[in-house]
């Protein structure tokens, strides 16, 4: 159906990535006449979904989910992994924990009790998944120990992802149209329906029995950010689609939406200092630096600021950027010595980072740029001499092996002495923003009178009230499918009943 036809949709998406997909096939599969508004071209769609490893988080049983999920692991493969079981109640205990009991604890609920059936229902769709070996398990006695809660990634990680959900989309008739970048709502008696668009740079009207909105949150808007999240963060790089600047949100707060959940907060990482402002798929992964829990951190003071080993990576790496972003000049570097360089992720042997090596901590501290070498000397000094021995090292668990300092290390201590000697120079990547529009647990969008919009739904990081401060490692992708096909089935829903 070409844009701008005067048949009306049922359901109108807007956005282009995983819970927009998943919107679009959920409706789609309901019997619903569904279009996709896309703002980037065909080459660039899939928003921030894109620029994903893959991982999944989700409540699973034991052994017997994974193998059914993937299906195809070998008799060796199964034998020497340990999968362990990650139940629901663990799961919404870590998303209260790492948020501070702040998650809106219906949508949390919602997400972690339906995860394993979204990624069954992937499945279904094509989307292939495999073990997360590489990056989040270690080989401890023979065995592959699964730690963290996510053991899955999906295969080709997020352009993989995004390339079967647009596949099986196609094949259900979904119609997507590319350069629709959405600029407002169209309402009609206190109905939201239909959207107005700028389609190849033609403003276009159109009209819908009801729009689900996954179009992201502001990351990519720099005064949104400064506006927000604070001073400084305009600063950062954004790790994803250039796209997602907040219009979503935008059209949906001047139809009085509730705006919900932490507009000051974000999901962020260390990142590669001098990585290009907005993410490309065809490097932006090798820009991660996830290893930091093996080794330490320092700023241009030379100086550690943060615990390294509070906790297993999946539930601190969200948060770490934002401190990253707070050193001076707004970077910082990861050291590890040469006990730790079998252990680090693949990224950091890859072309784009900013790596100095050094057979000697002072001709590191020497080659080490804009950082006080005194003083960088002075702490790995102090930090050596606290750490405690008496635990062995293991790095699939949080091994109690700390270093007893002002800003302490829980975990994985390690002395910084045996040569050569690495550092990575990293700064702040923003993912995603946490403030959003609040919803229900049928995805329908709630206004500012705490009344249900008819006609209207959101998914994905455009929703508000799940994450505060901090993130699970992922959980957003899961959430995204979770409420992405909630939203597109209750979209579907309303629109059948409007058409009655």
């Amino acid at each position: 159906m070409p844009a701008g036809d005067e048949e009306r949709y049922d359901v109108i998406v807007v956005g282009g990535g995983n819970a927009a997909l998943c919107a679009a096939i959920a409706a789609r599969h309901d019997g619903a006449r569904v279009v996709v508004l896309e703002r980037a071209p065909q080459a660039e769609r899939g928003g921030n979904s894109t620029f994903t490893d893959g991982v999944v988080r989700f409540a699973y049983d034991g052994a017997n989910d994974i193998v059914e999920l993937t299906g195809d692991l070998t008799a060796e493969e199964i034998a020497t992994s340990d999968f362990g079981v990650y139940p629901a109640n663990q799961f919404f205990d870590d998303i209260v924990r790492v948020t501070e009991n702040r998650t809106d604890p219906d949508l949390c609920e919602t997400v972690v009790k339906q995860s394993k059936a979204a990624l069954f229902w992937l499945k279904d769709h094509g989307v292939r998944f495999m073990p997360n070996y590489g990056r989040q398990a270690y080989r401890i006695g023979g065995r592959f120990k699964f730690s963290g809660g996510g053991p899955m990634v999906v295969r080709g990680g997020g352009p993989g992802l995004m390339e079967a959900l647009y596949t099986a989309a196609a094949k259900l008739g979904v119609h997507v149209i590319y350069n629709a970048w959405a600029h407002g709502l169209v309402t009609d008696c206190g109905r939201v329906s239909g959207v107005r668009a700028s389609i190849d740079g033609e403003d276009q009207q159109l009209r819908s029995r009801a729009v689900v909105l996954a179009c992201g949150g502001f990351e990519a808007n720099a005064e949104w950010r400064a506006r927000y999240l604070g001073r400084g963060w305009d600063l950062a790089k954004v790790r994803g689609s250039k796209y997602n600047t907040g219009d979503g949100l935008e059209m949906a707060l001047k139809l009085r939406a509730q705006p919900y959940g932490h507009w000051s907060g974000c999901h962020a990482v260390s990142w590669e200092r001098y990585a290009a402002d907005f993410g490309d798929p065809a490097i932006t992964p090798n820009y991660q630096r996830h290893s930091y829990p093996f080794g330490i951190m320092i700023n241009a003071r030379g100086r550690r600021f943060l615990d390294e080993g509070a906790d297993i990576r999946n539930y601190t790496y969200a948060k770490y950027g934002h401190i990253v972003l707070e050193q001076p000049g707004q970077f910082a570097y990861q050291i590890f010595d040469a006990k730790i360089a079998g252990l680090l992720r693949e990224e950091y042997r890859t072309r784009q980072v900013t790596k100095v090596t050094a057979n000697s901590i002072e001709e590191l501290a020497e080659k080490l740029e804009d950082v006080d070498s005194a003083e960088f000397l002075k702490t790995v000094r102090e930090f050596n001499a606290a750490v405690q021995n008496d635990r062995p090292f293991n790095p699939s668990i949080k091994d109690g092996r700390c270093a007893a300092l002002e800003i302490p290390k829980s975990n994985w201590a390690q002395t910084i002495e045996t040569p050569p000697f690495e550092a990575y120079a990293i700064t702040c990547g923003i993912t995603f923003t946490y403030g959003g529009l609040r919803i229900n647990t049928e995805g329908c969008v709630i206004d500012t009178n705490h009344t249900p919009m008819q006609g209207l739904y959101a998914a994905g990081e455009i929703v508000g009230g799940i994450y505060y401060f901090n993130a699970p490692g992922g959980s957003g992708l899961v959430s995204g499918a979770v409420f992405g096909r909630i939203a597109g089935e209750s979209a579907s829903r309303f629109a059948r009943a409007r058409g009655e």
